[in-house]
């Protein structure tokens, strides 16, 4: 009688679990999606100075404008435009339509949006200011003075190294 969990060769479930335990090693990275002017949406009662002043916006996060389609449009425009209000020669029109348009913060610079039809007359503007995200935090060296050698088994080797055990354990066990 063939012995198994019916996940395959008890290798196989180590070698998943191992892989797994890996993936849960690599820090976590995520960008964040901002809706420009949070529940007020894109829309000309907001003071965007205001809204933006208090957020950090980093290279890969999102503008997600959310505005009435029939009378607003959201447009990227150079510093001069956007002090100005011009609206004539956008670098990037981002309206598609739906009301519903999503801006990729992609490089690190100034970005200024203003929306034509009038709108920016009333305050529909806003100038993000975007840069690199901070590095990952890192995990000091273990010297003599600054910690013990059971500081080894802290933080992010815990947990894998006990799914790893695990999954070779339960191979050996289904294995013999």
């Amino acid at each position: 009688m063939e012995r198994g969990n019916g996940f395959g060769s008890p290798i196989m479930v180590a070698v998943a679990v191992l892989v797994f335990a890996m993936v849960l090693m690599v820090p976590e990275v995520s960008a964040t999606r901002w809706t420009v002017g949070s529940n007020m949406g894109w829309a000309s009662n907001v003071n965007y100075t205001i809204w933006a002043q208090d957020k950090q916006f980093y290279k890969d996060d999102w503008l997600f404008f959310v505005y009435d389609r029939n009378q607003m449009d959201v447009l990227e425009v150079n510093k001069t435009d956007y002090e100005l209000c011009k609206s004539d020669h956008p670098l990037h029109n981002w309206t598609t339509g739906a009301g519903r348009d999503v801006v990729p913060l992609n490089v690190t610079r100034d970005y200024y949006f203003i929306s034509g039809k009038g709108f920016c007359y009333g305050g529909m503007k806003l100038a993000v200011h975007v840069v690199n995200p901070p590095p990952p935090p890192t995990i000091a060296p273990i010297n003599e003075k600054s910690g013990s050698p059971s500081s080894v088994f802290r933080g992010q080797y815990v947990l894998p190294t006990v799914f790893a055990l695990g999954a070779l354990w339960d191979a050996f066990v289904w294995f013999w």
